[in-house]
């Protein structure tokens, strides 16, 4: 089987590529067959690297970042010709990396990456290619693909709605691959290995994050909350390098009983499974990868989308939830107050968290990446 992955630029486009090549090669394996992969991206990217660490043949390909606005004067700017004037070329080169690779499908999980990829694979190359969509709205490069795909996967059934008939009739709905060790937690083996001695297990725990890099944003609100936040629950608060330091300053002074249910740190990396098995909430931003995970444990969450994400879709993400009584969205001007609104009535009301939890675990697909293996194979043949 021959394999060409394409998207990237974020994790939420160049993770569930991944575990999607991690769940064919699986699949394929146990049937006696081999994968070969070839991950066509950016130079220098977030997917190069990832391609890299994984073993993965990886190709570049020249990329056009088209800047949104309103304006057409905006739209005419220098920077977006000149990243236009790459398109061609990224086209190009992806048609060369496609004839002398011959897969059986190309999978493109969206960014400015595949687009040229999409297009040199179903104008130029002919070649079947399937079109992974992470949010409920499709970003900019799939919306661009999704005409000519030959089979367009979404995370939602919530998307079908919003896609022209031509496009919803080869639709599938798989869900946005899960990283499998996510459903690997343990939430005692995370009190060993983070020193949650002092924890109260009586208390619930919530689990604060920003991503990887920490969002200054959510760390502002959670510290003017902190002292109450202390006082009904356990907190674990993953802040992001940039303000651990500050963050740590501040929380010097906590009375001692406080301290001892406070963990902060700027980084959470292979426990990450173990410390989702602990938190009874989670206050995040709302990317889709956030939501996929949230979703398949069934977590109750208040998710704090990021006002400026491309074509606004962690407010329509955490919204959809909201909508489905599977989450609390705090859109707009956030405040602390609004923030402890939120979350006070599921500290106080343990009911009130399982059913915010059931209805997350309803909505996600735990199996999106063996539903998305299976549309595939479907398309390649076998």
């Amino acid at each position: 089987m021959r394999l060409i992955v394409t998207g990237g630029g974020t994790g939420g486009h160049t993770y569930p590529a991944l575990t999607a090549v991690r769940t064919m090669r699986a699949r394929l394996a146990e049937v006696g067959r081999g994968l070969d992969v070839l991950w066509v991206g950016a130079a220098d990217s977030l997917e190069e690297r990832v391609a890299t660490g994984e073993g993965i043949a990886f190709t570049p390909v020249a990329v056009g970042k088209i800047r949104r606005s309103k304006n057409p004067i905006k739209l005419a700017s220098p920077a977006n010709v000149a990243d236009m004037g790459r398109v061609p070329l990224g086209v190009l080169q992806a048609r060369k990396a496609i004839n002398a690779f011959q897969p059986d499908v190309v999978l493109a999980t969206g960014g400015y990456v595949a687009v040229p990829v999409g297009v040199a694979t179903t104008r130029l190359c002919h070649r079947p290619l399937v079109v992974h969509e992470q949010t409920v709205r499709l970003g900019l490069a799939n919306r661009t693909l999704a005409g000519a795909a030959t089979r367009v996967a979404v995370s939602s059934e919530s998307t079908l709605p919003l896609l022209p008939e031509a496009v919803r009739s080869r639709t599938v709905v798989t869900g946005n691959p899960v990283r499998p060790e996510v459903f690997t937690g343990q939430p005692d083996k995370v009190i060993a290995t983070l020193g949650l001695s002092g924890f109260d297990r009586r208390l619930p725990t919530i689990y604060v994050t920003g991503g990887a890099q920490g969002a200054k944003q959510i760390n502002d609100l959670v510290e003017a909350l902190r002292p109450w936040l202390l006082g009904h629950a356990n907190l674990i608060h993953q802040c992001g390098t940039d303000h651990v330091a500050g963050l740590r300053r501040d929380a010097a002074g906590l009375p001692p009983e406080l301290a001892g249910r406070h963990h902060l740190t700027d980084y959470v990396g292979a426990e990450l499974p173990d410390v989702l098995a602990l938190a009874d909430v989670v206050i995040s931003r709302s990317g889709a990868g956030t939501i996929a995970e949230l979703t398949a444990l069934g977590k109750a969450s208040i998710l704090v989308p990021l006002a400026t994400s491309a074509g606004n879709e962690q407010v329509h993400n955490a919204q959809h939830l909201e909508q489905a009584g599977a989450a609390s969205a705090l859109v707009g001007e956030v405040t602390p107050q609004r923030l402890k609104d939120a979350v006070a009535p599921l500290l106080a009301d343990p009911q009130r968290r399982t059913e915010m939890a059931a209805r997350a675990k309803a909505y996600g697909r735990p199996d999106a990446a063996d539903r998305l293996v299976d549309l595939l194979l479907s398309v390649a043949g076998g």
